[in-house]
């Protein structure tokens, strides 16, 4: 354990699979602001690597552990000295390239497989549990695969399906902790780079079925891992952000068009503009989301939070999603997102599809809209929560935070635990 600093940390975060990729990106990151990380991998020198190159953040010393987390063992071994946690990040999994989803689940790279990708993060859960914190986040990496099967890598998206219904059994079982899944998309680590470069992975092929035209880079990932690590609403618990530049809403009918527009700096602010949030207890919403546009800076980020759809008639939900894309859409010609407020209610059911029909034109504008780089995503206001508690997703999702985040319909809910309505 190194000592690196007289400054308290703001917390403790245990990232698995941190050596590189993601996990490495988040551990940069979370080191980068004043965190403490324990940091696990199989792979000891580039743990060594990264701890070197972490000496220089603010926080306290980090830590450094190998280990192989397809064996309980060594789970149980290894984190018997563990520092109190604040937070969990179960980053760590493997995939299996050209197999078939009936290779047998006792050979060698099936069972690891499985162990890896959904026995360790429970195992992980478990052996942390007396360490973890009151309050205690934890985040499990899925994929797009946890929803969409994918052939030919072997029992990788059955074990990712595991992990997503497991993180949702987790929320419900545990409610004073904040679970949640991220399920990244195509993703710009070292491995796919070496394969894009190798010729053994086409870009502009790979790329064909993202709205957003591009690969997300491992820091966009750590952005949206710390997001939902430190900030996410309690009441956001047990949903699945989807961060993979809009492929999960996509059909596949054609291929799109490759990405038309320069990636904002994350450091960028959000120039924030608020539609139809003048009663109702949003007016110190708008006040705080509207507050950075008046800071004076020569980088900007677009962003639109419109409640117009809250005033919709019965009925009428379809057509107000549809006029509030059409002004921002006329307005925005560059990089920026559209953030809708959509009502969450029983309705007769003759107008039940009514709402559906709108999340689907949310999905529907996200892939038309995708290669110029605007983003639209949109928040189910359920009516037990109060305004103020939407004000982390809302800044998260409209900012340069969540770039490669659309087509999305996220919930909020005091009954959210486990539960995806």
């Amino acid at each position: 354990m190194l000592g690196l600093s007289c400054l308290k940390p703001n917390g403790t975060v245990l990232i698995t699979g941190a050596a590189s990729g993601i996990g490495r990106a988040t551990a940069v990151l979370f080191a980068q602001r004043n965190w403490r990380c324990v940091l696990l991998d199989r792979a000891l020198g580039p743990l060594q690597q990264l701890q070197s190159e972490l000496e220089s953040s603010k926080a306290n010393g980090h830590l450094i552990i190998q280990i192989d987390l397809t064996h309980e063992s060594e789970i149980l071994t290894v984190l018997e000295d563990m520092p109190d946690l604040d937070a969990l990040v179960n980053n760590a999994g493997m995939s299996h390239s050209g197999a078939s989803a009936l290779d047998p689940l006792d050979g060698e790279i099936p069972s690891q497989l499985v162990a890896l990708n959904l026995a360790a993060p429970a195992r992980m859960v478990d052996a942390c549990e007396s360490r973890l914190r009151p309050g205690a986040r934890i985040v499990n990496l899925t994929s797009g695969a946890a929803l969409r099967a994918i052939p030919n890598r072997g029992l990788y998206s059955p074990s990712k399906a595991g992990l997503l219904e497991q993180t949702r059994a987790l929320a419900a079982a545990k409610p004073d902790w904040t679970v949640t899944s991220l399920a990244p998309g195509f993703v710009r680590t070292e491995l796919v780079q070496k394969l894009v470069e190798s010729g053994k992975l086409h870009g502009p092929d790979a790329l064909a079925k993202v709205p957003l035209g591009r690969m997300a880079e491992p820091t966009e990932i750590a952005e949206a891992v710390y997001f939902l690590a430190t900030q996410a609403p309690p009441q956001f618990s047990g949903e699945n952000l989807m961060v993979c530049g809009g492929s999960s809403v996509y059909g596949g009918s054609q291929k799109l068009a490759l990405a038309e527009y320069t990636l904002s700096p994350s450091e960028s602010l959000p120039r924030l503009k608020t539609v139809s949030l003048a009663s109702d207890g949003w007016a110190e919403v708008r006040h705080d989301l509207e507050a950075e546009s008046r800071t004076s800076s020569d980088s900007f980020y677009e962003g639109v939070i419109d409640g117009s759809v809250l005033l919709a008639k019965t009925g009428q939900i379809l057509k107000a999603v549809q006029i509030a894309a059409i002004n921002f859409f006329r307005s925005h010609v560059g990089p920026a997102s559209l953030t809708l407020l959509l009502p969450s209610r029983s309705v007769q059911w003759m107008h039940a599809g009514d709402l559906a029909s709108a999340k689907m034109l949310v999905s529907t504008l996200a892939v038309e809209w995708g290669a110029k780089g605007l983003r639209i995503n949109a928040i189910e206001v359920a009516e037990n929560i109060t305004p103020l508690q939407f004000l982390p997703l809302l800044h998260f999702l409209a900012g340069t935070k969540a770039q490669y985040v659309t087509g999305q319909t996220l919930c909020l809910s005091q009954n959210n635990h486990g539960v995806r309505r």
